[in-house]
């Protein structure tokens, strides 16, 4: 089923702490503050955050000829270079996919951590075996089809929601089109108004408008907040957050919020009806908002931007350089423009504003060379013969190509989660002849290169997909059989344009879609994040700290002085903050607390070292014979479980060193030594 938005010692050095002390630069001038907002950063210097995240927009270039989406949008460019920090070393988790990586972002955990374990969709094993789908997108109390709830803990609770500490520190919090903080579909609708209630009749009887009225759109509102304290603010329910959360009211849709803000407009002034969609908002509309949130007393805003390389409108996708890629640039570019420019105008600026941006994950582009090969697409418009990425339909590739027909359903895309029909265990017959077949799966001639490619580049299953974090032991019916690492060029399912193929019929190229992620690959892997306001340093451009999605959190929790109920899987990027404002016991430590932070993230990211080697093992494994088998997943299980007890340890160290807590300098070098014998051991078991 396709559900598509396109868019072993465990000694604790320290107690986990949490970020009470905010960090802040001596410079950094403050506007007056909120009257009922109190973040408690460095002199009281950040009054409003405002974090941003793209999807699929571009630092590097896709084409070496042709400026990258951030180059050929120098407002935002600049204004990151400029005031703060461009981190182009960042990553994604896996499987690298808008829904995981805009939640690991928000909440600064893992899919093993949050629930989020595949994609964008996932699947789940019902008790009888069969195989039933959901969508990763739904509002944050949501309950999956198979009865846990979507956003899930290991424990089985529903996940702490990111806007708690601001709201308990009395500052609204709005959301703009940001997966699951606000209602993301027409049944959430019933879970916040009720089932009876007008709303959800709206919604059984005219469902586009109330996709316009309801969705998209929120504003979680602090204690007593006249904003969200009239007849159409409901209650902001969150059943299991710790140290409970009640007496929290919320606006949710645009029909209520534009209502308390007396409308809402794009930035060039076009009145907005209700909430445009997920798919194709504009950075105008997505800025408008926020814009007009942070002018009405919603001081803290999380907003998502649709790409730019698709064709919204007639439902293509444009190659690099293509006039309309270009021309839907130049748009978001001048929206950015006028954005800081009226955001200034009202005294919220990079002096008294903690701004994030970050795209949720990279891409992969699939098409031919332009004509002309010389093209820009400044000067020189490119086009594309050849473009879209190639469709596999894996049911008829396995009869056909493999000789196997076991019954099994998969999560579409480029590294789908396959799950056998029946649950078999991982060393059953049936599960290791299908993972033998699927190995082998091969494309005769590339529809791009015209090549014979091979389909499957990496494979996990529960042992290795355990090591990348992928495992939610809170609903243990999430994990599938194996996940299936595909080439980039491909787009993987299992019925459509080609049902009952064989061979190479079993492959279409589609020009709706040309750019591809969720594997592995680095292009994919790879993004960015700009930090910019008080307490970040102005480095401009910088590659040297490898940093992940998880790491956003505890530094915007930091620079705000914030705590969280729970430790994150990420850690503060004190490197790019004002060392007059970090804590003592950072600054003692500092060189060792960097070589700790860097061995940290390569064991414990899904896509540092310690991951990308595990899944090379894993495959091995997977292809291999009965032996093989046998003695790389009992190494791959005792290599994860000695990662988790030293990674855990870290994690407390970074996290309490940030927090103020002092160290032990010895303990943390020993642990830096196990950490590089791990990656050691695991870089000469994969033979590279």
């Amino acid at each position: 089923m396709l559900i598509v938005r396109r868019f072993v010692r465990l000694v604790a050095l320290v107690a986990v702490p949490t970020f009470a002390s905010g960090l802040g630069s001596s410079g950094a001038s403050a506007a007056p503050p909120d009257t009922g907002c109190h973040l408690q950063s460095a002199r009281g210097a950040i009054q409003h955050v405002i974090e941003i995240q793209f999807d699929n927009f571009h630092f590097t270039r896709d084409n070496p000829n042709v400026p990258s989406d951030l180059e050929q949008t120098p407002n935002l460019l600049n204004f990151i270079t400029g005031n703060g920090t461009m981190l182009t070393n960042q990553h994604t988790p896996l499987i690298s996919h808008t829904a995981v990586d805009i939640l690991t972002t928000l909440t600064g955990v893992y899919p093993d951590r949050h629930g989020m374990n595949v994609g964008n969709s996932y699947g789940f094993f019902r008790k009888n075996g069969s195989v039933g789908f959901n969508s990763s997108f739904a509002y944050w109390t949501d309950k999956s089809a198979d009865g846990a709830y979507n956003l899930v803990t290991p424990e089985g609770k529903n996940a702490p929601a990111p806007w708690v500490p601001f709201t308990r520190a009395g500052c609204n919090v709005g959301g703009v089109a940001t997966a699951n903080i606000e209602l993301e579909r027409l049944a959430n609708i019933a879970t916040v108004f009720g089932s009876s209630s007008p709303e959800a009749q709206e919604a059984s009887t005219n469902p586009d408008q109330a996709n316009a009225d309801f969705i998209g759109i929120a504003v979680h509102c602090a204690q007593g907040a006249a904003l969200c304290g009239g007849s159409n603010g409901r209650a902001d329910v969150l059943p299991s957050e710790p140290g409970a959360y009640t007496g929290f009211n919320g606006l949710f849709g645009h029909k209520y919020v534009a209502q308390q803000l007396g409308g809402i407009a794009d930035l060039s002034g076009n009145v907005m009806s209700g909430f445009p969609g997920f798919g194709g908002i504009s950075a105008s509309q997505s800025l408008g908002y926020v814009a007009a949130l942070q002018e009405h007393g919603v001081p803290v805003t999380y907003a998502y931007i649709a790409d730019a390389h698709d064709d919204h409108v007639n439902g293509r996708a444009f190659g690099p350089g293509e006039a309309g890629y270009v021309a839907q640039l130049q748009a978001y570019d001048r929206s950015f423009g006028q954005f800081f420019t009226r955001l200034a105008a009202t005294g919220i600026n990079q002096g008294n504003t903690l701004f994030v941006f970050t795209s949720d994950e990279g891409d992969h582009f699939v098409g031919g060379a332009p004509t002309p090969a010389s093209c820009d697409g400044i000067t020189t418009p490119c086009a594309y013969s050849k473009i879209g990425e190639i469709d596999a339909n894996l049911k008829g590739l396995m009869a056909s190509e493999a000789n196997v027909t076991t019954a099994f359903a998969i999560h579409f895309d480029d590294a789908p989660s396959v799950h056998i029909v029946g649950n078999p265990a991982p060393d059953a017959a049936v599960t290791r002849t299908f993972e033998h077949g699927a190995a082998g799966l091969y494309d005769p001639s590339n529809a791009v290169t015209g090549q014979r490619t091979p389909l499957t580049q990496r494979l996990a299953d529960p042992v290795e997909l355990k090591n990348l974090h992928m495992v939610t032991t809170g609903d243990p019916a999430r994990t599938p059989t194996f996940v299936l690492f595909g080439n980039p060029d491909y787009f993987i399912h299992t019925f459509g344009f080609n049902a009952g193929c064989a061979f190479a019929s079993c492959f279409n190229e589609d020009p709706g879609f040309a750019w591809n992620h969720g594997s592995f690959n680095p292009e994919t892997v790879t993004t960015w994040l700009g930090l910019v306001g008080p307490g970040v340093r102005n480095e401009g451009i910088t590659g040297t700290v490898w940093s992940d999605h998880t790491d956003v959190r505890p530094t915007l929790l930091a620079l705000t002085g914030l705590p969280d109920d729970y430790a994150t899987q990420g850690r503060v990027l004190f490197e790019v903050l004002h060392e007059d404002g970090l804590p003592v016991s950072l600054r003692q430590h500092l060189g060792t607390l960097q070589d700790l932070a860097a061995v940290y993230k390569q064991l414990n990211a899904p896509v540092g070292l310690f991951g990308l080697e595990t899944l090379k093992v894993s495959t091995t494994a997977l292809e291999g014979d009965v032996g093989t088998y046998a003695s790389l997943e009992s190494q791959l299980q005792a290599l994860g479980d000695d990662r988790d007890a030293v990674a855990g340890q870290m994690s407390a160290a970074l996290n309490a060193a940030a927090g103020g807590q002092a160290i032990n300098e010895n303990q943390a070098k020993d642990l830096i030594g196990e950490g590089q014998a791990l990656l050691a051991r695991v870089t000469l078991l994969a033979g590279s």
